[in-house]
């Protein structure tokens, strides 16, 4: 069977582990970009619904896998937001599959091989299928079948690819009300993984080659509040970063998904600080306005959100910062635009996403009023774009001359040279380094290596690196002290839960 997998890092961590799903029951699971290449009998296509590029990317997926002689079967987000109304749109997928469908897939497999109907999935609110206590879910936490929380040494994930690195999953769901996502109604509640459960496949991924793991959620810096009396601001993130930089084989620990109203001062300092931990921040800013983001449902404004950059740089001068910002919001003005893009010029982030606002089913930004025209919406993305790629462009010509550790990911054949990522730069979004310097040296790369060099040019958001040395995993090299509580100064370990 062949497995295609759409949209973000989260969901790359489900395929996988349905795919070690499958192949412990005996099925044979390849990696496809379409679905249409090879001579797969069944087709799994793992849809997105984040914004409405990604609902016909995922359509355009299922139609392109139906294509041949395989059975299509759509799951993921878009299948379990949808589910019957997907497939009465989509007779070109033999069925439509929710997230309740995942632990027995294999079964439900054999059931289209063999041509036996399955009725489509019925979406419903998945964030009423857990207490609203989140001390309360982990127990409840059970009977319910979240994606990416199954993972057992017994039955681990398949990986997909061979790349040094891998996103691994901290937590499910959200809890937060932001007016134009819909996310928490069909991924759920929040619900975090145990941290025994992820520092062992932490380990089991650096068994089997991931030098680098992203650390993805739908909010991770929520991570531990249903699992730690204290709640979030326990430290339970903080913690489990100094587990997770003490696994054997693994280089580095990256985080993603931060979202800025509940940074606290602790886990800046574990980020910036910890030993093998990336000084990466992802911060979900989405703009600068006050006004837009008290309709957005968020918190923040150009003031505090500027006042956080400066107490990250304050740590490390040279950290990783880059966020995502939604334009054409209803009710944004002009002045709101200007606010915003004093906010990126004055903030000087490493990389930053824009999207255009655009309506969501059964979210409550679809009934505001003051929609802004979709001609604008277009116009200031692209004027924000503009902005945001001049601002990261300087961010990156400044830090020629800078040192930096390269992970080693890939060899490029049209260029002829090996290509890698700095702490700052997260994978396929945040630009990457190529790597010069001394022929033998070079020769003696592959993924997975780390090198140590200086920044000697900026192309656009890429670098390039003088790679002088490859830095090894002794106990000599930076990066592999043991881990302490930022808080503390206490060594963290399996003792710390």
């Amino acid at each position: 069977m062949s497995l295609v997998t759409l949209g973000c890092a989260r969901n790359d961590v489900d395929s996988e582990e349905l795919a070690g799903r499958l192949a412990a029951e005996g099925w044979d699971v390849s990696a496809s970009a379409d679905g249409s290449d090879g001579d797969a009998d069944v087709v799994v296509v793992n849809t997105c619904t984040f914004v409405e590029q990604a609902k016909k990317d995922s359509v355009d997926a299922v139609l392109a896998a139906g294509g041949g002689n395989a059975r299509v079967v759509a799951v993921g987000c878009m299948a379990e937001r949808y589910g019957a109304e997907l497939a009465e749109a989509l007779p070109e997928a033999a069925a439509v599959l929710g997230f309740d469908h995942y632990g027995d897939l294999p079964s439900r497999l054999d059931d289209v091989l063999a041509g036996r109907p399955l009725a489509s999935h019925t979406p419903s609110d998945r964030r009423t299928l857990l207490p609203i206590s989140p001390v309360k879910r982990p127990e409840a936490v059970r009977d319910q079948s979240i994606p990416g929380h199954e993972w057992v040494p017994t039955v681990p994930r398949q990986r997909l690819d061979d790349a040094p690195v891998a996103p691994l999953k901290l937590a499910s769901g959200c809890d937060r009300r932001c007016s134009f996502c819909a996310i928490p109604s069909f991924r759920g509640a929040f619900v975090s993984r145990d941290p025994r459960d992820v520092v062992a496949e932490a380990a089991w991924l650096a068994d089997h080659g991931v030098a680098e793991v992203l650390l993805v959620s739908e909010n991770s810096t929520s991570y531990g509040k249903d699992i730690d009396a204290r709640g979030a601001a326990g430290g339970a993130l903080e913690r489990l970063l100094g587990e997770l930089a003490g696994v054997p084989g693994l280089r580095r620990v990256r985080v993603s998904y931060l979202q800025p109203a509940e940074v606290r001062p602790p886990l800046l300092a574990a980020i910036a600080r910890t030993p093998r931990v990336a000084p990466y921040f992802d911060l979900s800013f989405q703009h600068a306005s006050a006004a837009v983001l008290r309709r957005m449902r968020r918190f923040g404004s150009r003031e505090t959100f500027l006042a956080l950059c400066r107490e990250i740089r304050a740590l490390d001068p040279e950290a990783g910062i880059r966020s995502n910002v939604i334009v054409g919001f209803p009710g944004e003005t002009e002045e709101d635009v200007a606010e915003l893009e004093a906010f990126l010029a004055e903030a000087e982030l490493d990389a930053v996403g824009v999207f255009g606002y655009s309506d969501e089913d059964g979210t409550e930004a679809l009934g505001l009023p003051d929609k802004v025209d979709p001609t604008e919406v277009a116009a200031r993305v692209e004027r924000i774009t503009q902005l945001a790629e001049h601002v990261a462009e300087d961010r990156a010509a400044r830090r020629v001359g800078t040192a930096v550790e390269v992970l080693v990911e890939r060899f490029d054949a049209d260029d002829e040279c090996w290509v890698g990522r700095a702490p700052h730069q997260g994978p396929d979004v945040d630009g990457e380094c190529r790597l010069e310097g001394d022929p033998e040296l070079l020769d003696g790369l592959a993924p997975g290596v780390v090198v140590r060099g200086p920044v000697t040019d900026a192309e656009g958001i890429d670098l390039v690196v003088e790679a002088q040395a490859v830095v090894t995993d002794g106990a000599d090299v930076p990066g592999t002290e043991p881990a302490s509580d930022p808080a503390t100064g206490a060594p963290v370990g399996a003792g710390a839960w």
